[in-house]
């Protein structure tokens, strides 16, 4: 009896300590490895197979941005073949600034600034490759987009 008291009492021993040895990271990672994480989990991209780490939207290129911008503006502009491909180099140019300003390290004030510069700059080589008629649409195009409430009202009244 004491015997087979004692194998019990040993086995139950044995299977309490290998449960709670496998919940503290017993397989080689310490104790507190993340309640039976393994080395395997990391393999699979993570417990859940969900990244634990952040991953950042991925950006646009310039390319694709000035097409979209170009791709509005010719038909309310009536932009030639010229225009468009100086006005594209212009904004690729300015966009990619823009990028740079954005990442700068200084304040929020100073990149508010250098980014305001940066698009009057823009406008005004943008403006120098345009016609009178041109020039006022764009104008125009600019002030919607600037108040585009107004613009909305303006064109339900109608």
């Amino acid at each position: 009896m004491k015997k087979s008291l004692s194998i019990i009492s040993i086995l139950f021993l044995l299977f309490t300590c290998n449960s709670a040895f496998a919940q503290y990271g017993g397989y080689g990672n310490g104790y507190g490895g993340g309640y039976g994480y393994n080395g395997r989990m990391s393999q699979m991209g993570g417990m859940g197979g969900m990244n634990h780490q952040q991953e950042k939207p991925k950006e646009i290129p310039v390319e694709v941005t000035v097409g979209k911008i170009i791709e509005r503006i010719k038909p309310e502009l009536t932009l030639d073949e010229l225009q468009v491909i100086a006005i594209s180099n212009i904004l690729t140019e300015s966009i990619k600034t823009q990028g740079m300003l954005i990442k700068a390290e200084v304040s929020q004030d100073d990149k508010i600034k250098n980014i305001k510069a940066l698009s009057e700059t823009t406008d005004r080589k943008i403006m120098e490759l345009l016609n009178k008629d041109q020039k006022e649409k764009y104008i125009a195009m600019n002030e919607e987009a600037k108040n585009p409430k107004k613009s909305k009202a303006k064109k339900k009244s109608n």
